[in-house]
């Protein structure tokens, strides 16, 4: 063979040859072996164009366990000795996706991938398991569920030697160590990554860029899974369904997180205490208790916050934008949450059931707080003293007992208070705001608590048992109930008078300061 031939042969690497000792079965194997370190099907061997075509001819020294892996990805490190093989496998990191369905939106990186897709559209499962009749649109599927048939656990000899990892190739095992090392770091704030496309979509955090449009509306985010989620607004869709209540979401990562609800699954751990969480987001959460190093501070109030999120989120109570609008009244509210618990409003759901009393609410975090109720956890502490609280809320208050703080100041009179719901009800002694409505009555009420207290003029909910009386207060069933013990705890202190009710009492004690006319 010539120079040229031969230099054909080691650069393409034929996948047959005469000559090659490989057998058929064993260059298949081979073949799944490659496309799992480079993450391409086999069925997309054949559809991605290299710049020279796989050569014909070959001699033994072209054998690819001799011929080193020279085409390397600079994002993640994987390589291999196919340049079509990774230019196929760029897209993982450019994002490209050229397989267009043309029966929906759906695009694909990779041909086999579409076909798969496709499946959903045709319902066809063309492979079946000769043991129980299971059929699967995947192949991959089925080779995973053969194993429960016949026990077989995948051979991975490439062990990782920082964790209890292990994987089938290099290639898996290489990407894996990234995980360890984190290699690329943001510049701004020294977040670091296992794979340059995760800090791409980090870093538009700083610069603002939102490359992913809503064609319906203003709407832009910075990921595409977080455009699709929005979209789920105007369609309504919510393909994802519980199975064991009547939850569902547009976010099949929201149903994972709710199933752990089911399965008391908590997998987010903290490592400074023993603190567990089913969502990274509530981890995130319960982290800014140790946090010490609150860097985001709003400009306006001096609010300090060691989550960028959570100043965003603050911020808007200045800004008052309020994107999120109610379609039933004037409702609106600076997060999409906010706006789903109001609508429960009118629509009356309560999803969320406590199963130790019957209680239900519209948010699970309010459920997850409830239950706090009756297990007695109490998992905020205070470290000034013995104080600890089942809301983070009650234990920001209780700080301000030790600080003095009271941040929250009426701009009309001199009122100041720790608790910023104070200054809210204090406010519509100002602006006599009532906007807590009785459906029973044409009472209104500046406060929830004075609306409860009202409705419960109507209901009742306080019963003797001794005699079926009923009370609005609990202070006035106990009054009652002394009618039936004939305690009379009312006692006077001139005489051996004794009442079961203060205001008999009061009325007594004025037979002892009358004023007696002289005696001459």
């Amino acid at each position: 063979m010539n120079e040229r031939g031969s230099e054909v042969a080691m650069d393409e690497l034929p996948t047959a040859h005469p000559g090659d000792e490989t057998s058929s079965s064993e260059k298949l194997d081979m073949e799944r072996q490659q496309n799992k370190e480079g993450d391409i099907p086999c069925e997309e061997r054949g559809g991605v164009e290299s710049d020279h075509p796989p050569a014909q001819g070959g001699t033994e020294q072209t054998d690819r366990h001799a011929v080193e892996k020279r085409f390397a990805c600079t994002d993640c490190g994987y390589r291999t000795d196919r340049k079509y093989l990774l230019k196929s496998h760029m897209r993982k990191h450019t994002g490209e996706k050229p397989y267009k369905c043309d029966r929906c939106d759906y695009s694909a990186a990779w041909k086999d991938n579409l076909d798969l897709h496709m499946s959903t559209h045709t319902g066809e499962k063309r492979y079946m398991c000769g043991e129980c009749g299971y059929r699967t649109a995947d192949r991959s599927h089925l080779s995973r569920h053969m194993r429960r048939h016949t026990g077989d656990k995948p051979y991975k000899k490439y062990k990782c030697d920082q964790c209890d990892y292990s994987a089938a190739s290099k290639g898996e095992l290489d990407r894996h160590m990234t995980t360890h090392t984190k290699p690329f770091m943001c510049g701004e704030c020294g977040y670091r990554s296992a794979d340059r496309s995760v800090l791409t979509k980090h870093m538009r955090m700083h610069t603002g860029e939102k490359p992913y449009k809503c064609d319906q509306c203003d709407y832009s985010a910075a990921q595409r899974s977080h455009l699709k989620y929005h979209m789920a607004q105007h369609t309504g869709e919510k393909p994802f369904k519980c199975g064991e209540c009547e939850y569902r979401t547009a976010m099949k990562s929201h149903l994972s997180e709710h199933m752990r609800r089911h399965k008391g699954e908590k997998p987010y751990k903290c490592d400074q205490c023993d603190y567990s969480g089913a969502s990274k987001s509530n981890l995130d959460q319960h982290m800014a208790i140790h946090a010490e190093d609150k860097r985001y501070v709003c400009g306006e109030c001096g609010f300090r916050t060691a989550a960028k999120s959570s100043l965003k989120v603050h911020m808007k109570t200045h800004t008052c934008v309020k994107p999120y609008r109610c379609d039933q009244c004037d409702y609106s509210a600076a997060r999409k949450r906010s706006l789903d618990r109001h609508m429960a409003k009118h629509t009356g759901e309560k999803p969320y059931i406590c199963g130790e009393c019957g209680f239900m609410t519209v948010a699970s975090s309010s459920l997850t707080t409830h239950m706090r109720t009756h297990t007695g956890e109490k998992p905020y502490k205070c470290d000034r003293c013995d104080h600890s609280s089942a809301k983070k809320c009650n234990l920001d208050v209780h700080i301000r007992t030790h600080t003095g703080e009271k941040p929250y100041v009426c701009d009309e009179c001199e009122y100041r208070t720790a608790v910023k719901s104070h200054l809210s009800e204090h406010m519509r002694r100002h602006t006599g705001v009532k906007p807590y409505k009785c459906d029973q009555c044409d009472y209104y009420a500046a406060t929830k608590g004075h609306l409860d207290v009202h409705i419960n003029t109507h209901t009742k909910p306080y019963m003797s048992g001794e005699c079926g009386y009923r009370a609005s207060l609990w202070s006035s069933l106990s009054q009652h109930m002394k009618t039936h013990t004939g305690e009379q705890m009312y006692k006077c202190d001139q005489c051996d008078y004794s009442a079961l009710w203060k205001g008999n009492l009061d009325q007594h004690m004025a037979t002892h300061t009358v004023d007696k006319p002289d005696m001459c």
